[in-house]
């Protein structure tokens, strides 16, 4: 069962059997008659007046947006309760990702890897984590930061559909061909605005006649990302994308790519290719520590002149789980609860109801088979057994095995006992997939998000306790 209780800004209960409801004057006592209903015309006395008199008085004002589509207060609405609001959004909002510096924190030794492996190794950067942890938000960072120095930066986000051939003629589409060493300057090619797209073969085409292009960049260095690699599914794509690797760096050419994605390694994304492992570094993505917390949740604290006290910033740091989306989302919610009430300062109380909010979101998002699932009987018993599952599988992929479930529950269980438990939730209760292949089986949840949702559960269960 998810741990939760009753949020403070919830309405009151329905009308019940001991509720009075006053549109049925049968519910009332024996000496009491409900009063007889107002009509506009006819009515005698002064009812009819006291009504129009009402009717003709203006009602409250409906809620309004804060701000317009350019981002401006509105003037009725400039006051400062409402810029500070605005400026905690734009500070902690966690809808998207983070694309610009001044709202990016905490990432300071992935940022300076990333700019030493692309400046002075020249090599592919491959950047792997598990969902949430910031990839996304580092590239866009990354991409601004290397357009200062004049470099030329083409971002493109993969999809299940992906094909080699469009992804990458889209991205010579956006190198002008002036910077090929074929075009000099005052040539007629020059003058035309033509890009690279023109230099490359009718329909489809590969990694080498893609390398043969790009090998002739001179005059700036051209910066590929690939954003949300691991979604392609076409096996041939993610080969090419290998061999055009293997040809930029054989040619020592000024084009270098940057590729983002889900997984727990560096094979896991590109492949066991040993023949481009010396041309491409990994950069993993680890959870942010408690101190990047806090510099993350100062920005919040700067944009909407608010504090979070050392209480808050617990709860917080050990509910985010090092998640920088957790952190910022927590963060916002927490210190809007704390503007609410017109206070600076957010607290443990505002962190806790922000977790608590959260978790009922999260648990109302989640599919009315999957809800259901986790309110069976059989959830209940093996909560544990779940909420260690959900640690296990913290991984970028979400797969664990018996044994990781086995250190996690401290070998208070037999690997046996935890397989055959498991195993419950894959037939009859339809809450984990498994995969076989060599070695032990392989579980993970099958829905997002309910992994996350266990532990954040379970730690405010543990609070509670």
């Amino acid at each position: 069962m998810i741990w939760k209780r009753k949020l403070r800004d919830e309405t009151a209960e329905p009308i019940g059997s001991d509720q009075v409801d006053p549109d049925l004057s049968d519910t009332l006592p024996d000496n009491q008659t409900a009063p007889a209903p107002t009509v506009i015309d006819g009515t005698p006395g002064a009812s009819g007046e006291v009504w129009r008199r009402a009717a003709a008085e203006p009602g409250p004002m409906l809620p309004r947006f804060m701000a317009s589509a350019f981002d401006d207060v509105e003037t009725d609405l400039a006051n400062e309760s409402a810029r500070r609001r605005l400026a905690l959004r734009d500070a902690l909002g966690a809808s998207q990702p983070v694309i610009a510096r001044e709202s990016f924190a905490g990432r300071r030794e992935a940022m300076s890897a990333l700019i030493n492996a692309v400046e002075e190794q020249r090599v592919h950067v491959v950047i792997y984590g598990e969902r949430g942890i910031g990839k996304t938000s580092l590239a866009h960072v990354f991409a601004e930061t290397a357009r200062e120095a004049r470099y030329l930066v083409i971002y493109g986000s993969c999809g299940t559909a992906a094909n080699f051939s469009d992804m990458f003629r889209s991205v010579c589409a956006r190198v002008p061909r002036i910077y090929h060493n074929s075009v000099l300057p005052n040539s007629a090619e020059a003058e035309k605005g033509d890009t690279f797209e023109v230099m490359l073969p009718e329909g489809q085409y590969g990694a080498r006649e893609l390398a043969d292009v790009m090998a002739g960049v001179v005059g700036t260095r051209v910066l590929v990302i690939l954003d949300e690699y691991d979604r392609v599914v076409d096996v041939n794509f993610r080969r090419e994308v290998a061999e055009l690797i293997k040809n930029l760096s054989d040619r020592a050419a000024r084009v270098q790519l940057i590729i983002t994605g889900v997984a727990l390694n560096l094979d896991e994304l590109i492949g066991y290719a040993p023949s481009i492992r010396r041309n491409i570094t990994g950069l993993p993505m680890r959870p942010m520590n408690s101190v990047e917390v806090k510099e993350l949740l100062r920005l919040g604290e700067r944009a909407a002149e608010i504090r979070y006290d050392a209480a808050a910033l617990a709860m917080i740091t050990q509910m985010a789980g090092g998640s920088p989306y957790l952190v910022r989302l927590l963060g916002h919610q927490a210190g809007l609860l704390a503007m609410n009430d017109n206070r600076s300062v957010v607290g443990d109380a505002d962190a806790r109801v922000a977790v608590e909010r959260v978790i009922a979101e999260w648990q109302a998002s989640l599919p009315r088979r999957v809800q259901a699932n986790l309110a069976r009987d059989e959830a209940r018993v093996h909560w544990g057994l779940l909420v260690a599952a959900a640690r296990a599988g913290s991984s970028a992929d979400g797969w664990f095995t018996v044994d990781d479930v086995y250190a996690e529950m401290g070998g208070v269980h037999s690997p046996l006992a935890i397989e055959r438990d498991l195993k419950l939730f894959v037939n009859t209760v339809d809450l984990l997939e498994r995969r076989e292949g060599p070695g032990d089986p392989h579980f993970r949840f099958g829905y997002p998000g309910v992994a996350s949702l266990l532990m954040m559960s379970a730690a405010m269960a543990r609070l509670a306790a």
